[in-house]
C-alpha cells in the first residue's frame, strides 16, 4: 500500500468536532485517510511519498450538489435573461444532444470543477433526444476520463407545452420510456460497494416541465432500488406561480403531497421558501442545493441560507449549470454564498467556516455521501484539496480559511480523489487541457449550427 503524505500545511478537517491544525499533516494510504494530525508527520513511513505543503491549506475536496454538465457547450447564450425566458431559448439547442457533444461538453465541465477543488459532483441530466444515443453514458465515461466521484441523475420531463409545460414537445417524453430508461441506468452503474465511485440517483427536472404521475411513480422506483431522488424547486417567483395556478398550492406544498420530502430527497435552489415550508424540510430531512452564482445570474433572489441551516435542513452547494453561470467554479460558490447570506442578513448570517461546510461535510451529507467522503478523517476516501496560500495574492492573511472563502481563488496545488492525483500545481493531470479546448469550441460549434439548421 502506497502512502501520500502532506506536511506542514494548515488542515480543516470537517470532522464531528470541526478539528483544525495550523500546521499539521494528512498522510493517505491508498485510497483512504490513514491519519491526521498536528505538527509534522512521521518519518521514514512506509512506501510514502511526502508533499512539502507548508504554505498550504488542506481541505475536504469540494462536493458539488447541483450540475448540469452538457451546458458547458452552451455558456454566453441569453446572458440577461430570467430562468423561463433563458430556458425557451435554450431548449431548442439542447435539443441537438448527441452522446459526442455531451461526452465532450462533460469533460470540459468536470475539469473546470476539479481545477476549483471538487472532487465529488453529481449531474442533472433531463434532456434526452430520440436520435441523442446513450447520454448518460457519455457522461459516466467522461466522469472516469477526468476521475472525480459522481452521482449522476436520470433526469425526466414529460409535461411538453401542448400540455400546459414550459418546455417545447419535442424534448419531452413518455412516462414508460422514461421509467425504463431510469431502472436501466441503475441497473447498468450504480455502484453500492463501500469504494463507489459512481452512484445513480433519480431525478425528474421540474413542477413545469413533469407531470404528478411521473413524480410519484419516479419515487417509488427510486425507494424501491434505494437510490436518492432530486429536482428542481421553489427557484424563482414564475415556478411560484405556475404551481399556485396549476396545484393551488406552493411548490413544497405540491411536492409533499407527490411524497416528495425525505431523507433520500435533495431539491435543486430553494430560494423563495416561506416560513412553513423551510419547517417542512426540517421536519423530513429534506434537502437542498444551493446555487448562489446562477441565482444571482439569473435574477431568481437569494436563498435563505442562514434559516435553512439554522433549522437544520441538510444544505450543500452547486454551481448549477454552466449556462446560467458560465465560471462553474465550486470554490466561488462558497465566497457567493457567505456574500450573498451576509448582504441578506447581517455579518453573522453565514461565518466562512459555515461556508466552507456547506461545500464539504454539508453537500456529502445532501448526497448523502457523508459516511464516505466531506471530512479528512482516518478510514475516509482519500479525497483532498490541497490550496496554496503563500503567494501575492493571500501572504499575510492571518486566517487561512477566510483567506479561501473571502479571498481570491487561490491556486490548487494539488486535488487528490479516491487517493490519485487528478490536479497537480494548477494543472489537470488526466486531461490535455489545451486538446480539450479545441474540442470544446469543436463541439459548442457543432451544437449551434444543428440547431439553426433545424
Amino acid at each position: 500500500m502506497t502512502r501520500t503524505v502532506l506536511d506542514g500545511c494548515a488542515v480543516v478537517t470537517m470532522d464531528d468536532a470541526r478539528t483544525e491544525h495550523a500546521a499539521g499533516h494528512v498522510v493517505l494510504a491508498g485510497n483512504r485517510v490513514e491519519s491526521v494530525g498536528d505538527g509534522p508527520a512521521p518519518a521514514d513511513l512506509p512506501d510514502a511519498t511526502y508533499v512539502d505543503a507548508r504554505g498550504c491549506l488542506a481541505t475536504p475536496g469540494l462536493v458539488n450538489t447541483h450540475h448540469h454538465l452538457y451546458q458547458w457547450l452552451t455558456r454566453g447564450l441569453a446572458v440577461d435573461h430570467t430562468l423561463f425566458q433563458w430556458l425557451t431559448t435554450l431548449y431548442p439547442i439542447w435539443a441537438c444532444l448527441d452522446e459526442d457533444t455531451v461526452r465532450t461538453g462533460a469533460r470540459g465541465a468536470l475539469s473546470q470543477l476539479a481545477l476549483t477543488g471538487c472532487s465529488t459532483t453529481m449531474d442533472h441530466h433531463y434532456v434526452f433526444p430520440a436520435d441523442g444515443g446513450d447520454l448518460l453514458g457519455a457522461e459516466v465515461e467522461a466522469a472516469r476520463t477526468v476521475g472525480l466521484r459522481f452521482l449522476a441523475t436520470r433526469g425526466s420531463m414529460d409535461l411538453g407545452r401542448s400540455r400546459g409545460g414550459l418546455p417545447p414537445d419535442h424534448v419531452v417524453e413518455e412516462i414508460d420510456a422514461i421509467l425504463d430508461a431510469t431502472e436501466a441506468a441503475i441497473d447498468r452503474h450504480h455502484d453500492r460497494s463501500p469504494d463507489a465511485m459512481l452512484r445513480i440517483g433519480v431525478a425528474p427536472c421540474s413542477p413545469f416541465s413533469v407531470t404528478g404521475e411521473l413524480m410519484e411513480e419516479a419515487a417509488d422506483l427510486a425507494r424501491d432500488r434505494g437510490v436518492r431522488l432530486h429536482t428542481h424547486l421553489a427557484e424563482t417567483t414564475d415556478e411560484e406561480d405556475f404551481c399556485r395556478e396549476h396545484f393551488g398550492c406552493s411548490p413544497v406544498e405540491y411536492v409533499e403531497r407527490l411524497g416528495w420530502l425525505g431523507e433520500d430527497v435533495w431539491l435543486a435552489h430553494g430560494v423563495h421558501l416561506g416560513d412553513d415550508a423551510i419547517k417542512a424540510l426540517a421536519r423530513t430531512g429534506t434537502g437542498v442545493a444551493h446555487c448562489p452564482s446562477s441565482n444571482a445570474r439569473l435574477g431568481a433572489g437569494i436563498c435563505r441560507t442562514h434559516d435553512l441551516v439554522d433549522a437544520q435542513v441538510p444544505v450543500g452547494l452547486g454551481v448549477d449549470g454552466a449556462a446560467s453561470n458560465e465560471a462553474a467554479s465550486l470554490v466561488e460558490e462558497v465566497r457567493h454564498a457567505v456574500l450573498f447570506a451576509r448582504a441578506a442578513g447581517g455579518p453573522q448570517a453565514l461565518t466562512v467556516r459555515a461556508g466552507l461546510e456547506l461545500a464539504t461535510i454539508g453537500g456529502a451529507r445532501v448526497l448523502g455521501w457523508d459516511d464516505r467522503i466531506g471530512s479528512l478523517q482516518p478510514g475516509k476516501q482519500a479525497d483532498v484539496a490541497l490550496w496554496r496560500l503563500d503567494g501575492a495574492a493571500h501572504a499575510g492573511i492571518a486566517d487561512p480559511v477566510a483567506a479561501l472563502v473571502l479571498g481570491s481563488p487561490p491556486p490548487l496545488e494539488l486535488l487528490l480523489v479516491d487517493g490519485r492525483a487528478v490536479v497537480r500545481e494548477g494543472r489537470m493531470v488526466t486531461v490535455d487541457e489545451e486538446g480539450l479546448a479545441h474540442d470544446v469550441r469543436t463541439a459548442s460549434a457543432t451544437l449551434l449550427e444543428r440547431a439553426e439548421a433545424r
